[in-house]
């Protein structure tokens, strides 16, 4: 089992950057594959990035990709999401999520493990 904790979200003018973090406590966070989804107020939740369990692999929804990276450093136990040229549609609140399993998913019923998610507002 693994317990996430998202951090780094803040408001932020269109253009601005932003790095999130999600740090994990529990055994073999090594194991985990591990995804940021985000969900804006009265939408769905919906995905953002994925990484394989060694950060090899990534994978991003087509409205982020080229100015969105997911990283991680297993030492630390910890997932990141580096925002670059923010856009007022990407304010939401941002979770990480956790499966156990080397692939990564884009599906949110795919993902055991979920942070309590961190605020992103990007004002235009």
């Amino acid at each position: 089992q693994v317990q996430l904790v998202e951090s780094g979200g803040g408001l932020v003018q269109a253009g601005d950057s932003l790095r999130l973090s999600c740090a994990a406590s529990g055994r073999a966070f090594s194991s985990y594959s591990m995804g940021w989804f985000r969900q804006a107020p009265g939408k769905e939740r919906e995905f953002v990035a994925a990484s394989s369990r060694a950060g090899g692999s990534t994978y991003y929804a087509d409205s982020v990709k080229g100015r969105f990276t997911i990283s991680r450093d297993n030492a630390k136990n910890t997932v990141y999401l580096q925002m670059n040229s923010l856009k007022p549609e990407d304010t939401a609140v941002y979770y990480c999520a956790g499966r156990f399993a080397s692939s990564f998913s884009n599906l949110v019923a795919d993902y055991r493990y979920w942070g309590q998610g961190t605020q992103v507002t990007v004002s235009s």
